[in-house]
């Protein structure tokens, strides 16, 4: 994402110009515009005017528009972001208060206003526009017949290609069924993998599976590459990274991104990091009870004490169409930060980010035990 211009006033007021330049800002932009701030893009609008003679004609004109938004629908897996909402700037081809769609493109500016911007605005605008942040990592976690080939993105998890195909089983004295469907698999997987991986951004690709699965087409894939003298694959040979998964399904990655030789390879990107909170939670959770909760009654309650060291939170929580519920969110980060706190934002599209969500998407590890807390009643912290 690329900040072309902002201007904050200091009651909060203010707006930012911004361009899309990849899919992921697209996820950015989803976090950062809510019902009610108004957006002015270029797009395309369906006019009809009326000659002399009273036929019509229909032409697609591209024109700016200024709409106050309504609704928001993020596309997860083309990434395609859409706005509906009112025209509330005088235009040539649409009335005052006519209802359009905008569709974001890349590499088109757009301006969004707000009547107030907080810090997880401005702290996502920071994110969107780093880009050390976009280090990216393709996954491809397969079994027997099955395979997902994901990208994995400082933001969101993205299935690119599910690789499904019939594998015939050994047969007594003829295994050659079984090895024209192996062969027929691990090929729709290589074609996959050309397809949907761009090797210059690309850090590591890790090859995910139980068993021998994933030796057995890592061997396949570079005969092939022999074959067909394929100096792509030759070239990156060293990113691929050999690790073993529980099975051929997407939520196989979170315990891939927690293997330690994969750590180490990806030590600065933010998927990895939201795993290793996620895990010290948990182990948290298990050894010290007193010092890890989740839920709303309770995490608000160590806030109250100063007592949270690490605030794990899901970027769902900052999308309420209720501004006061998104408020009292944003409130808690800051006053976790005030306190010297560390603050986590989880991406609801990251598979971590999943599993937060499972935890009311609220979680906090503390400096110190709070027995009491656990002592309340936590029927309503959901």
């Amino acid at each position: 994402m690329k900040l072309v211009h902002r201007d904050f006033e200091k009651d909060g007021n203010g707006t930012v110009v911004l361009v899309p330049e990849e899919s992921e800002d697209m996820w950015h932009a989803y976090n950062l515009i809510a019902e009610g701030d108004s957006v002015r893009a270029s797009t395309i609008r369906k006019v009809t005017s009326e000659s002399a003679t009273g036929s019509t004609t229909s032409n697609r004109v591209r024109t700016v528009l200024t709409v106050q938004v309504e609704d928001i629908d993020f596309d997860t897996q083309a990434c395609m972001l859409r706005l509906k909402g009112r025209n509330i700037e005088e235009n040539q081809h649409v009335k005052m208060g006519a209802y359009h769609t905008i569709d974001l493109e890349l590499n088109r500016k757009f301006t969004l206003s707000k009547s107030h911007w907080d810090s997880v605005h401005l702290e996502r605008i920071e994110l969107a526009c780093d880009p050390t942040k976009n280090a990216d990592i393709a996954a491809v976690v397969m079994q027997e017949g099955l395979a997902h080939v994901c990208l994995v993105t400082s933001s969101m998890t993205i299935v690119r290609a599910k690789i499904d195909v019939p594998v015939p089983r050994k047969r007594r004295g003829d295994c050659s069924q079984h090895e024209k469907g192996l062969n027929k698999f691990y090929d729709q997987i290589v074609q996959a993998i050309l397809r949907h991986v761009n090797f210059d951004v690309v850090k590591a690709i890790l090859v995910a599976s139980p068993g021998f699965v994933r030796q057995q087409f890592f061997d396949y894939m570079y005969q092939q590459a022999v074959k067909t003298e394929n100096k792509l694959l030759f070239e990156n040979k060293g990113k691929f990274i050999l690790v073993h998964s529980s099975s051929g399904y997407k939520h196989a990655l979170k315990e891939v991104l927690q293997d330690p030789a994969v750590q180490a390879r990806l030590v600065d990107t933010k998927a990895t990091e939201e795993v290793r909170t996620l895990e010290a939670f948990y182990k948290m959770m298990k050894n010290e009870q007193a010092r890890a909760f989740y839920g709303p009654k309770h995490v608000f309650a160590a806030c109250d004490a100063d007592a949270i060291e690490v605030l794990l939170i899901s970027d769902k929580l900052f999308r309420a169409n209720n501004v006061a519920e998104r408020k009292k969110y944003v409130d808690l980060v800051d006053r976790v930060r005030e306190v010297g706190g560390d603050v986590k934002i989880f991406s609801s599209l990251h598979v971590s980010g999943e599993q937060l969500d499972q935890l009311t998407g609220l979680c906090a590890i503390l400096r110190f035990p709070m027995n009491e807390l656990e002592d309340t009643d936590d029927s309503d912290s959901d």
